[in-house]
Formats: structure tokens, sequence, C-alpha cells
């Protein structure tokens, strides 16, 4: 799964060949085919490779480490998306070939949802504990706006469009701004 989220990250989801795949990761195309079924089957499966390895480098804790306060959780959780750190950058750059690939491959539409939904919903739980009076429904907009920026940022900043200290100060003005929205 690591080499397939270098490969998308490298070449994009159109340039995903399956014989480049086995090569990166060092076995046959048939022991690929044979896993994953179809070219489908990997853009699936790299996709729920990158959201799991996303959800280990934005909540793993120090176990040293004091607690955090709700607004703490929501920050360090949205700002451990934009580390320079390949692990970081090869993430986010393969979610966004894979979004963008979902214009042109209907299949991967209903996964790249639900993948979105639960982050949507995982940001909106933290923003729910900081502000615990919200409504669901105006949680999940901050949520739905927080993610999307996330999102927006990463690829200007990977595309070095945009320095990485000025995405973190953009991103934490972003969330004093939907906290600030959702006290009212």
């Amino acid at each position: 799964m690591e080499a397939a989220a270098r490969v998308i990250a490298r070449r994009g989801v159109r340039g995903l060949r399956v014989e480049e795949l086995a090569a990166e990761a060092g076995v046959s195309t048939a022991l690929i085919y044979y896993h994953f079924k179809d070219r489908t089957g990997i853009l699936r499966a790299t996709l729920e490779f990158i959201n799991d390895r996303a959800e280990r480098y934005t909540t793993e804790r120090d176990a040293d480490a004091e607690p955090l306060d709700g607004r703490g959780e929501l920050e360090q959780t949205l700002m451990l998306e934009f580390q320079d750190a390949p692990e970081v950058r090869e993430n986010s750059t393969a979610w966004g070939e894979l979004r963008a690939s979902a214009v042109f491959e209907p299949e991967l539409r209903e996964d790249l949802a639900r993948s979105t939904l639960v982050w949507v919903q995982e940001v909106a739980a933290l923003l729910g504990k900081v502000r615990p009076m919200a409504g669901a429904a105006t949680l999940a907009g901050s949520a739905e706006r927080l993610t999307a920026l996330v999102e927006g940022l990463s690829m200007r900043w990977l595309s070095g469009s945009l320095p990485v200290a000025h995405a973190r100060e953009l991103m934490a003005a972003a969330i004093d701004g939907e906290l600030e929205r959702l006290r009212g």
C-alpha cells in the first residue's frame, strides 16, 4: 500500500500502471491482481491506507505529553496535516490525486464521499468538545469548511505556492473564526 501511495503521489491516478506499482513494491503484477482484482480495487485499498495513515499521524500523542483540551486536540489534528514530513506530503498528494481523479472515475466517488464524511464527522466531534452547545448541523458545517480548507491549503503548500508556515497561520485563523462562529 505504501508503494501504491508513492506511485499515485508521483504519477497521479491516471498514471498508475500496475507494472510500475509491482516494481515499486517488489512483487509480481499477478500478486497485485490476486489481492486487488483490478485497478479500482487498488485505488480503493490505497484510499483506505491513506486514511488510516493520516489518522495515525494526526491522532498519535506522546505518552509523556500533557493531555490536550478540546481546542488543542482540534488544532493539533488539523495542523498535523501541514507537516513537512515525507509521509504527510505523500499522503496529502495522493489524497488530492484520488479526489481529482473522481471527476473522471465515478467508481471512486462513493468511497471518497464516505471517507470525506468520516473526516468531517471526526472534526465535528472535536468542535463539539470545544462548543458543546452548538447544534449538530452547525458543527458539521464548520467541520466541512475546515476540512475543505485543509485540502485547499495542502494543495497550495505542496505545489509550492504557499509556505507551510503561512498555511498553518491561515488554518489557525480559520479555526479561531469557526469557533467564534459556533459561540454565537
